[in-house]
């Protein structure tokens, strides 16, 4: 049993086209112990690339709710003072876990996730509920909490592709196929 395991760990090794099946696998799926750099980099520019977005719609929002406020002189005087600092980051977090929470369920993922070829899923690969969506996203109301989320699920014992809220819902984001910046060679081209 030891020899025909052996042969079959001496092949596996010596097949760059086993060897690449193993990486990507090791890729998509593998709890390990050590950061990977390279998913939270990408999880980081995706999660740019949807603050984008959202202050987009934020700014329309606000454009469109307080200006006119402000103008008429109803609220000037509270706007101007706490306007700016409770009232718009608390709009912005509401409106950063709807988001998240809505596109996650119904995408798999969000426009910035789904540039850069990953997918929200539950740790046994099925499909998102809002309910673990709500759990996992709760943390982005205020960055603070989304630092501290990741901090803490990084620091702790588990799998290190998680925050910490991950964790909880039972989610793991996974690179679901291939990003925009992996561009596949093209076809071979038949000639007669």
């Amino acid at each position: 049993m030891n020899f025909i395991a052996s042969v079959f760990s001496l092949a596996k090794h010596n097949n760059p086209l086993l060897q690449n099946e193993i990486r990507v696998k090791k890729m998509t799926t593998d709890s390990s112990s050590q950061i990977d750099m390279g998913h939270w980099l990408l999880r980081l520019i995706a999660f740019i690339v949807d603050t984008i977005i959202l202050g987009i719609i934020a700014g329309i929002l606000v454009l469109v709710l307080f200006v006119p406020f402000l103008f008429a002189d109803v609220y000037s005087g509270v706007w101007a003072s706490w306007g700016y600092v409770f009232v718009l980051p608390l709009v912005i977090g509401i409106l950063s876990v709807l988001y998240f929470l809505v596109l996650e369920v119904s995408w798999g993922g969000t426009i910035g996730k789904r540039i850069f070829g990953l997918q929200v899923q539950l740790v046994n690969g099925g499909k998102v509920t809002y309910g673990k969506s709500f759990i996992r996203n709760i943390s982005k109301i205020f960055w603070v909490f989304l630092l501290l989320d990741w901090l803490v699920g990084v620091a702790t014992p588990g799998d290190k592709r998680q925050k910490y809220s991950d964790r909880i819902a039972g989610t793991v984001v996974v690179q679901g196929r291939q990003s925009f910046a992996s561009v596949s060679p093209p076809p071979p081209t038949v000639t007669q």
